[in-house]
Order: structure tokens, then C-alpha cells, then sequence
């Protein structure tokens, strides 16, 4: 307060002349221009605002210098770490290396790749099978090369390189012992391939397949496997039985079924064998749906479904061998040719894409399909059997070998 005060008389207070005359001017009325040229003092406020002033630039000036120096700590800390990782990796890569055996190996090792089994359990597995050194050593040497591992039985040696190791169970064609079973395969592909891989004997596998699946197949099968094994990668190498292996396969087909939300029963049956007809008929993922809403429109109007994979199907032979007399002859149940109506049981074992297709067909009022480039795969369909006959010319005429 005092401040205030002085501060308020200061600014209303005047100075006059000694003889208090009050007047500043020369008597011939010029001004004094002496007085101008004096240094005025500096009022209270003004002093206090040239020291904050001063003191704001010593703050900025403060400030500046901190982030700086935060920066250059910065900097160092972040320089400290990645040299710091960089010893560490240079560490490891030393350590794996003195941890890896120099290789070639000795001896003979079976050693089996299971489906799912990543670098860390394969690498536990070498180790213990006396293949490679150290687990660490394998999953780094796995890491850096960005390897994918494929499952399958390979044969390996005792005391190898990891880096060896790591070339073999990369390289699918190296895999052995491990049954592909593939969308569109019929059950008899399926089986010979089984019985070669695993050695088990053909003849115990067609004892299951004929044997009417008890204890394996659902009830809506009939008894008939066909339609009912699984695409996928199974381990037939370590399998004992046949009845073991194809069990494996249906199981399968029936958890993918019912995940994709399947109808059940008698439902689930037919559905199969739709999609097994469309699996076999076109090779693309987009012609699938529309052949199904085919079928389901020839059926509608009482029509043969006039599929040549089911006449085939049912000969034990493929569509591009049939002949003239194949086509026509009505004592095979699968001629849908001349026979109404769904063929007894799937032709093939149809995939997940023909499945959701026979699930949820697109609308449409198709009653044709013809492939008509067998390179390509390109599938035109049609409404009407003149639209049918054109499509027929097209595919005569773009492939050599048509029949």
C-alpha cells in the first residue's frame, strides 16, 4: 500500500520554479531547451516493469537451456539402449552359435513335425531327440531365416547344424507320413493314399469302408463314408489302424459341420451331397453357389439333373471318359442323366466354400451351366435351352479336346 500511495503522488505531483512564478518559459516566451535534454527519472512502475522484464527473459533463457539439455540426456539414453540391445543380440548370436553343433550328424532320426507344433516345441523336440544342441540356438536360427516349418515326418540325423535342420523340415517335399486330403477327392483316393503313407494294408481300409462305419459314421450317413472325410493334413505315419485313421477324418468332418451351423439329420445328408455335385462340376469358388441353385431349380420343376460327375461317379471313372452308352444307361443310380432327383450319396468329399454355398445358395432361375473354357475354368449359365445349345457351340468350338 505505501507504494500505491507514493506511486499516486508521484504521478500528480508538478515541479514549479524556486521564485514560484510557475513559469517555464524565457521572458521572450522561447522554451528552455536545456531542461529537454535532461534525463527524465524512471517512475516506480516503470522500474518494476523493466525488472519483470529482465526477469522473464532469465526464465526463458532458464527453460531453454533445461529442454536442451533434456534433449542431449535424451539422446544418450536412447543411444545407451540400442547399443546396449545391439551387445545383447551380439551376445546371444554368439551363445547360439557356440550352443549348435558343427553338423553333418551321424546315424538315422524319424522325427515327426506335428500340425500346430511351433519352433519352440519343434526345438524342444530336436533337443530331445539328440538332433540339435539347444532349443534357443534352433528357434533363433528359425527366426532369423523367417523359416515357415511344415508338418510331415522327415529324416533327420543326430547332431546336425540347426541351420540344416531347418532347410529339411522347410522344404514340403522332404515331408513324409502325413495324408493331404483334399476337397473334391473321392473316399477311394483318399484311402490308397492313406494305406501307401501309413503301410497299413489297402484291404483294412476297405474292411472299414465297407463295413457299414459303426462307431464312426452318424446315422444320416447310411453307412456310406463318402462326402464324409474332412480336407486337411492328417498324421497317418504313427497311426496303428485303419479304423483309427478314417475314424480321425469323419470326427473332423463333423466339427467342421456343425461349426459352420449344418443342418442335421436327413438335411444334413442331402446338403453333402449338393455340394459334392457342385464341388465336382466347377473348379471356382464363385461358379459354386449357382450351381446349387441349379440343382435346387431342376428339382423344383421335376428335371434330371443332368450331371455328368455323378454318371461318372457311379462308373468308377471320370466325366471326360464317358461315353454315349455311359450317359444312357439307367441301371446306374447315379446316372442323373435319365434319373431324377439327388443321387443316392455324395459323389466327393466337397470343401468348406461348397458347403457354405449349398447353405446359402443366391437367388436365380439358372437351369444350365456349361464350363465352357476347360483351361480357364470359366462357367457361363443360362435360363433356357436355346441359351443352353449357344453356350454348348461356344465350348465345342474354344477346346480342342471336347467331347
Amino acid at each position: 500500500m505505501p507504494d500505491d500511495f507514493r506511486e499516486f503522488f508521484e504521478e500528480r505531483t508538478q515541479w514549479t520554479d524556486t521564485d514560484g512564478s510557475g513559469d517555464h518559459t524565457h521572458p521572450h516566451g522561447t522554451a528552455d531547451l536545456s531542461d529537454a535534454n535532461d534525463e527524465v527519472p524512471l517512475s516506480r512502475r516503470q522500474l518494476r516493469k523493466s525488472h519483470e522484464k529482465r526477469r522473464n527473459q532469465q526464465i526463458i533463457r532458464i527453460v531453454a537451456i533445461v529442454v536442451v539439455v533434456a534433449m542431449v540426456v535424451g539422446l544418450l539414453v536412447f543411444g545407451y539402449t540400442k547399443l546396449k540391445s545391439w551387445r545383447n543380440a551380439r551376445e546371444r548370436a554368439s551363445q547360439a552359435l557356440t550352443a549348435d553343433y558343427p553338423g553333418p550328424g551321424t546315424g538315422k532320426v524319424e522325427f515327426t513335425v506335428e500340425s500346430g507344433e511351433g519352433p519352440a516345441e519343434i526345438g524342444n523336440n530336436l533337443v530331445k531327440a539328440d538332433v540339435v544342441k539347444s532349443q534357443a540356438a534352433f528357434t533363433s536360427a528359425v527366426a532369423a531365416n523367417n523359416s515357415t516349418l511344415y508338418p510331415g515326418t522327415y529324416e533327420l540325423k543326430k547332431h546336425m547344424a540347426c541351420a540344416d535342420v531347418i532347410a529339411i523340415l522347410s522344404d514340403q517335399s522332404k515331408a513324409t507320413g502325413f495324408l493331404q486330403v483334399k476337397a473334391g477327392e473321392r473316399v477311394s483316393q483318399v484311402i490308397a493314399d492313406a494305406a501307401q503313407l501309413s503301410g497299413i494294408s489297402a484291404d483294412d481300409f476297405n474292411a472299414v469302408i465297407n463295413g457299414g462305419g459303426a462307431g464312426i459314421l452318424p446315422s444320416e450317413a447310411g453307412g456310406k463314408f463318402e462326402g464324409w472325410f474332412e480336407p486337411g493334413t492328417y498324421n497317418v505315419k504313427n497311426r496303428n489302424s485303419a479304423n483309427d485313421i478314417i475314424k480321425e477324418m469323419v470326427d473332423k468332418r463333423v466339427e467342421k459341420l456343425d461349426s459352420l451351423g449344418a443342418p442335421t439329420g436327413a438335411d444334413r445328408e442331402k446338403m453333402l451331397i449338393i455340394a459334392s455335385i457342385a464341388e465336382s462340376e466347377v473348379n471356382a469358388d464363385e461358379y459354386y453357389g449357382k450351381v446349387v441353385r441349379v440343382i435346387l431349380n431342376r428339382q423344383a420343376k421335376n428335371m434330371p439333373l443332368g450331371m455328368d460327375s455323378t454318371v461318372a461317379y457311379g462308373l468308377g471313372t471320370t466325366a471326360d471318359k464317358l461315353t454315349d452308352a455311359m450317359l444312357q444307361d439307367a441301371s446306374n443310380p447315379y446316372n442323373t442323366r435319365v434319373n431324377t432327383g439327388l443321387p443316392p450319396t455324395p459323389i466327393s468329399n466337397p470343401g468348406e466354400s461348397a458347403i457354405k454355398a449349398a447353405m446359402n445358395p443366391p437367388e436365380g432361375d439358372w437351369l444350365y451351366f456349361v464350363t465352357v473354357n476347360l483351361t480357364t475354368g470359366e462357367t457361363k449359365f443360362a435360363t433356357t435351352e436355346d441359351e443352353f445349345w449357344k453356350l454348348r457351340d461356344e465350348y465345342k468350338s474354344s477346346n480342342s479336346n471336347a467331347n
